[in-house]
């Protein structure tokens, strides 16, 4: 729309009509423009005219009382939009690799003995008919540490040594180490209650992975509801929606991927997440 008294809006007084109606007033052009688009998305022209207050936004009569309705809409609307970022503080908890690389050598010593001893692995596997018709509880947590092959164990050992070092540092050592297992063999639980009925087996850390995933958006959600902004459902949409696209591109996919083990890990280890909060940082 063109500025009347611009020097480049040449004939402006020709195109613009003498019953402008004045419908806000603002600081510069670039806000004023911003409200301008209500206008236009009303499908009604808007003028800007310069003043010594600053840009008068400027409507035909007729649609005036209309295009003010709207105009305080969004500025209520946008009263709190974009949220503001929490600062990040600058004392956070050490970043622990040692145990996530424990956790590794144990998983890769357990793989050892599977190659030794193949009885391991059909002892250990998640299997539904082990689990729920010969009460052989120790499947949820033996399966995490047993793999298929050498590819498969380096994909999880690698994957988990990343992600379980932000776990630990987010909700502390021994705690995001309880929170681990939690969830992940909830996850395990869930996953095989949902093939009670079928021929189910399952091996591998990748449950305990994506439950860490789901720990880290928990937490990170619950951080974001504890917060002061007043659009608190508009920023959980974030770090959710983060989660929930890894989940979809490392999650699934493949023919030989066991999706409801990931999908299950994750949602147990969002809601312990979002039960139990992240660790503050230490002033």
């Amino acid at each position: 729309m063109p500025l009347a008294s611009e020097p480049f809006a040449e004939s402006a007084e020709d195109r613009t009509p003498t019953d402008l109606v004045e419908v806000g007033v603002y600081r510069s052009s670039g806000e004023g423009f911003q409200h301008g688009l209500v206008a236009l998305a009303l499908g009604r022209p808007f003028w800007l005219v310069p003043a010594e207050q600053g840009y008068r936004l400027m409507v035909e009569s007729e649609p005036a009382a209309l295009v003010r309705e709207q105009l305080a809409c969004f500025d209520r609307e946008s009263a709190s939009w974009p949220p503001r970022a929490e600062p990040v503080p600058r004392t956070m908890q050490r970043t622990d690799w040692r145990t996530p690389l424990l956790w590794a050598a144990v998983t890769a010593g357990a793989f050892r003995t599977q190659l030794i001893d193949p009885g391991w692995t059909e002892r250990g596997a998640l299997d539904a008919a082990g689990v729920w018709e010969r009460g052989e509880w120790w499947r949820p947590v033996t399966s995490l540490f047993l793999h298929g092959d050498i590819a498969h164990l380096v994909s999880n050992a690698l994957s988990g040594i990343f992600v379980f070092s932000a776990v630990l540092t987010v909700f502390g050592r021994i705690r995001g180490w309880l929170l681990l297992a939690a969830s992940a063999v909830l996850g395990n639980v869930i996953a095989v209650t949902a093939h009670r009925a079928d021929d189910y087996r399952s091996i591998g850390a990748s449950t305990a992975v994506f439950a860490a995933l789901g720990l880290l958006t928990g937490g990170a959600v619950r951080r974001v509801m504890r917060g002061r902004t007043t659009e608190r459902w508009r920023a959980v949409f974030a770090p959710l929606a983060s989660g929930l696209v890894v989940l979809a591109l490392f999650g699934a996919g493949e023919v030989h991927i066991d999706v409801v083990a990931h999908t299950t890990g994750f949602v147990a280890g969002v809601a312990l997440g979002l039960a139990a909060g992240p660790v503050l940082p230490r002033a």
